[in-house]
């Protein structure tokens, strides 16, 4: 079965907690807090492995959760990091995030790796809390949350030539006829359902070639089945657009040459720049002669290569023509601009003036913001210390003058995440 587009729900580990913890030593009295710190979460790692060739495997396991770090424990001893989640993926896999559209990474090269959900940074032990005025705090942090999103991932075929044009044009003859391929050919359209790969092999020179399913007018928009796979054209070095030039079908040749190209144009502009051969095919039907003359006619600077692909005639032509026009194309596969991972910050900067909002539901105030909601799942609210360091975090950060703006008075109810509380003027 060949997949090429799913969603998926990735989530980084969890931060393991901070722990309290004091010295009891025989003979160290005061010993202080020697709570240590919880371990980093681990991350999901996306690695391409060149053994893959479809995204099947992900329609069957959605959901990728790395583990969380290792709790703080007593004696200052601080928690393992988790082992990071290595995911598996085809060469030519897009991954990108579902709520920004932003592409997170263009895997390509075996072996190349990104990490597509981070860890979260374990909490703080109360080791870390103790100071002059406090020498023996009873606070410690919660660990940090793992980064969650949806990404939806797209594979794009890496094929070093893709065979585009009209259904029926035939495609999948001419890829059967030079390479060991066994696309599936009948005489009606869209018998190509998905797209077939197959290794040209020359002597000294090979290449691998890529029959995509038949495109039609609209495609770009989602028309017919060929709007599935536009995609896979983006990754190829050199575009052969078969064309019917014997107009089986009863259409112009012309025309097709025409609407085909228009089609790549609309869904990608780059593409109009791709290097392009013209497969005049069926020439051993006797109407191709003429059609191919007018073709000519119109079109006069293009070079056209007149095959037959269920005869063979001028088909080893072709291969090697394409061959000599590899070799002056830079080997390197088209991938998507990637934001740098400075930019994409999953939650908001400190020095930001607002970093949380106040809406109502009914009678509670919500304060809702990533930051805010951040901090309170990574204060230990069990503890009277923490609890009351939240308190003042809160006031600093002016969500209590914000609430009184809001017209909050004493006793009513202020939620924040998943945790309610009293407001106390």
């Amino acid at each position: 079965m060949f997949v090429d587009q799913v969603k998926v729900y990735v989530k980084g580990g969890d931060g393991g907690n901070g722990a309290v913890s004091f010295r009891r030593e025989k003979y160290v009295p005061l010993g202080g807090p020697a709570g240590g710190d919880g371990g980093k979460g681990g991350d999901v790692v996306f690695e391409v492995d060149e053994g893959l060739r479809t995204l099947v495997d992900f329609r069957y396991q959605r959901h990728f959760k790395a583990p969380r770090g290792e709790h703080g424990r007593n004696k200052s001893q601080h928690g393992a990091g988790a082992e990071d989640m290595i995911v598996r993926v085809p060469p030519g896999t897009t991954v990108i995030d579902d709520d920004t559209k932003e592409v997170i990474a263009d895997l390509v090269e075996h072996g190349q790796r990104a990490v597509i959900a981070k860890g979260g940074r374990g909490g703080r032990g109360n080791i870390r809390f103790a100071n002059s005025s406090n020498p023996a705090p009873h606070i410690s942090e919660n660990g940090e949350p793992g980064q969650e999103r949806y990404i939806v991932m797209e594979l794009k075929l890496i094929a070093d030539v893709g065979l585009v044009g009209y259904p029926s044009v035939g495609k999948s003859t001419l890829l059967s006829s030079v390479t060991a391929a066994k696309p599936k050919i009948a005489a009606y359209h869209f018998t190509t359902l998905t797209p077939n790969l197959g290794v040209v092999d020359l002597g000294e020179q090979s290449f691998v070639m890529a029959d995509l399913p038949g495109l039609i007018e609209g495609a770009h928009e989602g028309v017919g089945l060929g709007h599935q796979f536009l995609r896979h054209v983006e990754r190829t070095r050199l575009i052969v657009h078969v064309i019917d030039m014997a107009g089986v079908d009863g259409r112009d040749p012309y025309e097709d040459y025409l609407q085909i190209n228009r089609e790549l144009k609309l869904y990608n502009l780059k593409l109009e720049e791709r290097p392009q051969i013209i497969a005049a095919n069926k020439m051993d039907v006797p109407e191709a002669a003429e059609n191919l003359r007018r073709f000519k006619e119109k079109v006069p600077d293009v070079n056209v290569f007149e095959i037959s692909a269920a005869t063979r005639q001028g088909v080893q032509e072709l291969m090697y023509a394409i061959g000599d026009m590899l070799s002056t194309i830079p080997d390197k596969p088209t991938v998507e601009e990637v934001v740098e991972v400075e930019e994409r910050v999953v939650f908001r900067a400190e020095k930001e003036p607002e970093p949380f909002e106040i809406t109502r539901d009914n009678d509670v105030f919500v304060v809702s913001g990533e930051k805010i909601e951040k901090l309170v799942r990574m204060t230990n609210l069990n503890s009277y210390d923490a609890a009351q360091r939240f308190a003042r975090q809160m006031r600093s950060m002016g969500v209590d003058e914000a609430l009184r703006k809001h017209g909050a008075k004493d006793g009513d109810t202020v939620r924040i995440g998943k945790l309610e509380f009293d407001f106390v003027e």
